[in-house]
């Protein structure tokens, strides 16, 4: 969902939109990605994320201990815009998203 829509764009789409388009891209965004560790969603601020030119298809960022992760874009499950969910991910059959 994106700003009060039922539309679903791909979140490649949107991160374009958040990285190139100055005004929509001047708010405060984070991500909400998929921990398998974890087994939860953890925010993250999108100022933190990192692009590997030719990559489309993960991101890398500098977790807490200092370690630089690589998230595949599959995994984002939510993104939200000045602390406002603005995007998630469609659950799969059984309440479980993937």
């Amino acid at each position: 969902m994106l700003c009060g829509t039922t539309e679903m764009i791909p979140i490649q789409d949107l991160i374009n939109r958040i990285r190139w388009d100055a005004g929509f891209g001047a708010s405060t965004f984070e991500i909400g990605y998929l921990d398998h560790l974890r087994g939860a969603v953890i925010r993250i601020p999108f100022r933190r994320m990192r692009w590997v030119p030719g990559n489309r298809f993960s991101f890398d960022f500098e977790d807490e201990e200092g370690e630089t992760r690589s998230i595949p874009l599959h995994r984002i499950r939510e993104v939200y815009r000045d602390g406002v969910l603005i995007w998630s991910r469609p659950r799969q059959r059984g309440g479980q998203a993937r």
